[in-house]
């Protein structure tokens, strides 16, 4: 037993050796950092300016369309340039915005405005980065690591997400959102310092022939949208891949409105346990989303992704009908932490498909794309829930549940998809 242990986890942190890995891994946790403490100061700073919620919907709007928007087109630039080049501007921008928007706070003359078209810059840059950070793993570690390298980044970011918000929230009590956005800019630049550090590596004779087939073409004269339709129309050519693309929606509505507004639901009202019971709901999430990354990080060889892809929607709609139907506290914490070990678990083992799959010239369009839908599909689960939740949290569950459902027998009805490891 103490050999197998000792054998797991000595797969789980064999990413660590590589120096490059280790940069990579920093500068992802302090740009999710520096993303918990911009939430934390621009929702602080806009309502202390103007004492409105509705300021608020209209600087966070303002932040979220443009990344929206552009990340087809960072992953576009991304299969075009090199993805650490990307991260290193992205993060040198996100850096001078945050202090700019810091000096203007702690100097009196941040205005709303001035606020709004920040946030707006942020959204964009931010956009580049975020396809970027996904590409350049398999330029950092080699195939047959991925998934242990995934599983690290994945419970970095979440134990960050947490921590992030958190530490901004610390900040601004003990001094202001000025210093929040400042500490903020100290953080997107040491993460652009990491990415700087960065050094791929070469690729083995065994990799290069490893690829299903080539990418698009990736000539000199392929304009932006001609290079973001290839990249579309590659991800929809490849059933493997839209059906991962498929799953990745499903468990983003899951995570959107139910996760949001049914968890808020759920803790006033047949939980009838309050803010408490709320933040244990979404303790659970993360702390279950973190170790199953990182017992899915001590797996050995390649498990068939496509079962595990159709186990995690069957999962998740079992437990949204438990979610739909209970009226214990302990029951629903217990059943959330299930469910957000489900989605760590298998999440390392589709990223890590993508990735050792999707030939490099045209990944970050794929990754870009996953995104986007995910961006899209976000506001729907939050709108319909939001409906669904003043009829009762059960309707709302349930529907939620059958969608997933459909979508785990949609994935074993493919048997390519079956195939997928």
């Amino acid at each position: 037993m103490t050999t197998t242990l000792g054998g797991a986890g000595a797969r789980l942190w064999s990413p660590a050796g590589h120096p490059s890995f280790r940069l990579l891994w920093l500068a992802q946790a302090l740009s999710q950092l520096g993303h918990g403490f911009s939430y934390i100061a621009f929702a602080w700073v806009t309502l202390t300016l103007t004492d409105s919620t509705l300021a608020l919907g209209y600087v966070l709007a303002f932040q979220a369309v443009p990344r929206a928007v552009l990340t087809l087109v960072g992953g576009s630039l991304g299969d075009r340039w090199s993805p650490r080049l990307l991260m290193v501007l992205s993060s040198w921008a996100r850096s001078g915005l945050m202090a700019a928007v810091g000096l203007a706070a702690l100097t009196g003359t941040l205005t709303l405005w001035m606020l709004c078209a920040a946030a707006a810059l942020f959204g964009a840059v931010d956009a580049f980065f975020q396809p970027a950070r996904v590409a350049i793993l398999p330029r950092v570690v080699d195939r047959e690591t991925l998934t242990q390298a995934n599983a690290l980044l994945g419970a970095g970011a979440r134990v960050c997400a947490v921590l992030g918000p958190a530490l901004g929230g610390v900040v601004v009590a003990f001094t202001n959102a000025g210093v929040a956005f400042l500490v903020d800019a100290a953080c997107f630049a040491v993460c652009a310092l990491c990415v700087s550090g960065i050094r791929t590596r070469r690729k083995t004779a065994d990799e290069t022939t490893e690829g299903d087939g080539d990418g698009p073409d990736d000539g000199a004269d392929s304009g932006l949208i001609a290079r973001i339709g290839a990249g579309v129309r590659y991800a929809w050519g490849d059933a493997r891949i839209r059906c991962m693309l498929a799953v990745d929606v499903a468990v983003t509505f899951c995570y959107a409105g139910p996760f949001t507004i049914g968890f808020a639901a759920l803790a006033r009202g047949e939980l009838e346990g309050g803010s408490m019971t709320l933040g244990l709901l979404n303790g659970a999430l993360a702390a279950g989303a973190t170790l199953g990354a990182l017992v899915g990080g001590t797996v050995s060889g390649r498990p068939r992704v496509g079962l595990l892809v159709a186990g995690l929607a069957g999962w998740l709609a079992v437990g949204m009908g438990v979610l739909g139907v209970l009226d214990s506290a302990a029951v629903a914490v217990g059943t959330v932490l299930t469910m957000g070990f489900a989605i760590g678990f298998q999440g390392v083992f589709g990223l890590s498909w993508l990735q050792r799959n999707v030939p490099e010239s045209v990944l970050t369009r794929v990754i870009s794309l996953d995104m986007v839908l995910g961006y899209a599909i976000a506001p729907v689960s939050l709108l319909m829930c939001g409906a669904l939740a003043d009829t009762g949290t059960g309707a709302m569950f349930g529907i939620v549940a059958l969608i997933l459902a459909l979508t785990g027998l949609g994935t074993l009805a493919s048997r390519p998809v079956r195939a997928m490891r």
